[in-house]
């Protein structure tokens, strides 16, 4: 998986205001200078944020952005589904189909359950993962991460019946 840059400014811009309280609310420029990022690229992730109903912004000289709940009932899995969506899909062996209408394997496919499994565990870790977490310190959220994540089953474990 591949974290974008998007996703990772998103990530970025909820946790500055998580840091300052659940009500707090920050312009987009303020963002843009505590982040390093450009104030129309705010501007971008911020709305699509706020179309995800992550953020409220309210208009005028008081206004802004705010976390629309509590930074512990906010996923790391909603952001990022908000801001670029998942590693696999369901629909991804249709829209990737080669030259013709549908995918040759479609039928039979030994990668699909592979990355569905793979997104499957993705999912199951970042929907564990509140703002809240990731306020504390890399190695807090090591510790927090790892007991939540699932045991992967060893590679090398299936046996094939056909010839290779």
């Amino acid at each position: 998986m591949k974290l974008s840059t998007q996703e990772e400014y998103g990530l970025r811009c909820l946790l500055q205001l998580a840091r300052h309280g659940d009500s707090a609310s920050l312009t987009i420029s303020e963002m843009s200078q505590r982040e390093g990022i450009s104030a129309p690229n705010v501007a971008k992730i911020l709305r699509l944020l706020r179309r995800a109903s992550l953020l409220t912004s309210t208009r005028g000289k008081a206004g802004g952005y705010t976390l629309a709940r509590s930074a512990s009932e906010i996923t790391a899995g909603e952001v990022l589904s908000a801001l670029g969506g998942r590693l696999w899909d369901p629909a991804f062996c249709e829209r990737h189909a080669g030259g013709s209408q549908e995918c040759a394997n479609l039928g039979e496919c030994s990668i699909r359950p592979v990355l569905r499994y793979v997104q499957e565990a993705i999912d199951h870790v970042l929907a564990q993962l509140s703002l809240a977490d990731l306020l504390a310190t890399e190695t807090e959220v090591v510790a927090v991460v790892r007991p939540r994540s699932k045991t992967l089953p060893l590679v090398g474990r299936l046996r094939t019946t056909r010839p290779l």
